[in-house]
């Protein structure tokens, strides 16, 4: 392992999108990370889909075999505020970060440019302002896949920084196995998952993975309320049957040996800040190194497809 930077100054935002509007949801994202970079931060990481929210218990008239008209209207509009990657909201998130002198992590529901497909991306930004990173999520959950495709490219690419590579998966891809091996192969200490996973055993699932691989969990999760949602969507019946609070978050720090570095901050709009002692992960592999000294490559061998 490369020798890390002492110290990381992190700044992790559980805040709530502007539901379906990617011009508001780029503007905040820029106010919050000036916010953070105020404070010191380094690193600032933002949830899963900031831009432009995450839809929630909305059905876009999907059921099996069938469709209606109202919700490819609101999927269209949700598709309209989806981001072409590059384009014009990851240069004003890339002009913030360099700005701030920070690294930047934030999800988006990125439109390709070429097909109509939708892809839940996660995006890495460095302080000079360049966009480094693109991870679209290998396979939407559920009935995210009505909206999202499987990832196609790139799978597990990582960003070398100050304190180690830092890699992402996004929610539930995390319960993937071998998709977090593949993230220990190239020896990530710096876990980001933005997501959008406010229950309990998520907790328990998130420590466990701090102490799988050794590194520093950032748990990013969204705080928002069923008011957020605009009120002229077609499916005023779905979003009426969602609770008041919608995302609780959650989001938190979790160091290499499965304890809280902060504690799980629910039911409210917050930046959480943290200083992490880098010198924990290489201390914390002495006894337990994944894929280095307790690993056995002559029995277990994980060939990863990169893509292009």
């Amino acid at each position: 392992m490369l020798t890390l930077k002492d110290t990381c100054k992190i700044a992790v935002v559980q805040a709530s999108p502007i539901l379906f509007d990617k011009g508001a949801c780029t503007e905040k994202a820029v106010d919050l990370i000036a916010q953070a970079a105020r404070k010191g931060a380094e690193l600032i990481v933002f949830p899963e889909l900031f831009i432009p929210g995450y839809p929630y218990g909305m059905t876009f008239g999907f059921t099996v075999g069938s469709r209606n008209e109202n919700g490819r209207l609101d999927w269209k509009r949700y598709y309209d505020n989806s981001i072409v990657v590059p384009g014009d909201e990851t240069r004003r998130i890339a002009e913030a970060a360099r700005a701030a002198r920070a690294y930047v992590s934030i999800g988006v529901s990125e439109r390709d440019p070429f097909s109509a497909t939708l892809y839940n991306t996660n995006l890495f930004f460095s302080p000079e302002g360049e966009l480094t990173t693109v991870h679209r999520k290998l396979k939407p959950t559920g009935a995210e896949r009505v909206v999202w495709g499987d990832a196609d490219r790139a799978y597990f690419p990582v960003l070398g920084t100050p304190w180690g590579n830092m890699g992402s998966l996004i929610c539930w891809e995390s319960y993937m196995p071998l998709a977090r091996v593949a993230l220990y192969q190239k020896g990530v200490t710096l876990y980001i998952s933005p997501n959008t996973n406010d229950n309990e055993e998520w907790q328990a699932t998130i420590r466990h993975i701090a102490i799988e691989g050794h590194c520093y969990f950032i748990n990013c999760d969204m705080f928002f309320t069923r008011s957020a949602y605009p009120k002229d969507l077609h499916c005023p019946d779905e979003i009426g049957r969602l609770p008041d609070i919608v995302c609780r978050g959650g989001s938190c720090i979790v160091d290499p040996y499965g304890h809280y570095v902060t504690e799980p901050v629910w039911d409210r709009e917050d930046i959480i800040f943290a200083e992490l002692d880098m010198q924990k992960v290489p201390a914390s592999r002495m006894e337990f190194d994944a894929c280095g000294h307790y690993s056995r490559p002559d029995v277990l061998d994980l060939r990863v497809h990169e893509g292009e």
